[in-house]
């Protein structure tokens, strides 16, 4: 099920962008193969959980010369090979975009960094704060007179990382499909996060985000675009940039809009962030979250993600479910066809070696003497 039944993917094991990116196109339908290195890990791991499922697994000691020879073995049947080394790394193991793609003329070979193949910081060692940061997206997130805040590593591994790896993936399957040939994807995190931060270009260009962090009009300067707290210490979200949108949230806080301020007038924004914090705090996020609910004033609970599934919008669509015990999102986006499937742990019928290579086109015989001789593990 999905739209990408039928793709096969080789998957080498690594931290979060590259395997978010892999978890996408497992939940539309790509049978995907992720490959430990039975050499061992260095760094830190992340447990197991959502960014594993939909995959079955095998362990390859990487540096062993009969290892490599089974990752190309497996490249042969493969439609995508993702890796998330160092540039240079998989070329030194034998496993690089030149080697694989003589053997497969036809692979997409995607390559996940934080800094791209090539430029003076390539060879470097970065995370998500990292590459945002030269990215020019850290900088303007924070409060008026406070240092930038880092957004959790959303903006650098997921969003400009795994999320525009798993694009370059489907963009170059489509063109495969007119050319016959496979290519490779540089995807870089720090790449990615210059592309989100288009939007934010034009706005600055059209003198539109002239101020310093905190001072404009969605950082957090706005009265009509910011969070309050509620009087249980909980908070909602506002976003009434539209004048009739504002003017619905000042008649559901009863606040009386004649003599107040210009909406737009930086001058006026300290005494409405105050009329509408008062409000706010005479009572809790849930009467809010009611009195809000079928409003057009762009007003929403601030919840946690552990709170998320709960909100009967998310319920409504079942938004999250529940894989392995652990309750995540669902896939997305949704598909009216070819719907995404139910998404399922790694290794969900439990770990057969001798099935998961016969399933990739290595014989039984040789399936076994991998297994025998701890080749795979």
């Amino acid at each position: 099920m999905g739209p990408l039944t039928g793709v096969k993917v080789v998957e080498i094991a690594s931290l979060a962008p590259a395997p978010f990116g892999c978890m996408i196109l497992a939940d539309m339908g790509a049978e995907v193969l992720r490959v430990d290195r039975a050499s061992g890990q260095a760094g830190v791991v992340a447990p197991a959980g959502p960014l594993d499922r939909g995959r079955r697994s095998i362990a390859v000691n990487l540096k062993d010369p009969a290892g490599v020879a089974v990752v190309h073995e497996l490249i042969a049947n493969a439609d995508v090979f993702v890796e998330g080394f160092r540039p240079g790394v998989a070329e030194r193991l034998g496993i690089g975009p030149d080697t694989l793609l003589e053997l497969n003329p036809k692979l997409v070979y995607g390559r996940m960094t934080g800094w791209g193949q090539d430029g003076p910081l390539a060879p470097r060692a970065g995370h998500d704060i990292n590459y945002i940061a030269v990215a020019g997206a850290l900088e303007p997130i924070g409060r008026a007179g406070e240092r930038p805040h880092a957004p959790l590593n959303l903006l650098g591994d997921f969003a400009g990382g795994g999320l525009f790896l798993a694009l370059g993936v489907l963009a170059a399957l489509y063109e495969r499909e007119r050319s016959g040939k496979g290519q490779v994807i540089d995807a870089a995190m720090v790449d990615g996060a210059n592309t989100l931060m288009s939007f934010l270009h034009g706005m600055h260009a059209g003198g539109m985000w002239p101020n310093p962090r905190g001072e404009n009009m969605l950082d957090g300067a706005a009265p009509f675009y910011d969070t309050y707290e509620t009087a249980d210490g909980k908070f909602m979200a506002v976003g009434c940039v539209e004048p009739q949108f504002y003017a619905e949230l000042l008649d559901k806080l009863e606040i009386d809009a004649s003599g107040l301020p210009f909406q737009i007038d930086p001058a006026g924004f300290d005494q409405l962030k105050k009329l509408i914090g008062d409000a706010f705090r005479t009572k809790t996020r849930a009467q809010w979250a009611d009195l809000f609910a079928d409003s057009d004033a762009c007003v929403s609970p601030v919840l946690s993600p552990w709170e998320a599934h709960e909100h009967p919008h998310n319920q409504a669509r079942d938004a999250f479910v529940e894989v392995g015990g652990i309750v995540q999102p669902a896939p997305a986006p949704r598909f009216s066809r070819t719907a995404s499937a139910h998404p399922v742990p790694m290794d969900a019928d439990g770990r057969d070696l001798l099935e998961t290579l016969a399933a990739w086109g290595i014989t039984a015989t040789d399936a076994a003497g991998l297994v025998q001789s701890g080749t795979v593990v």
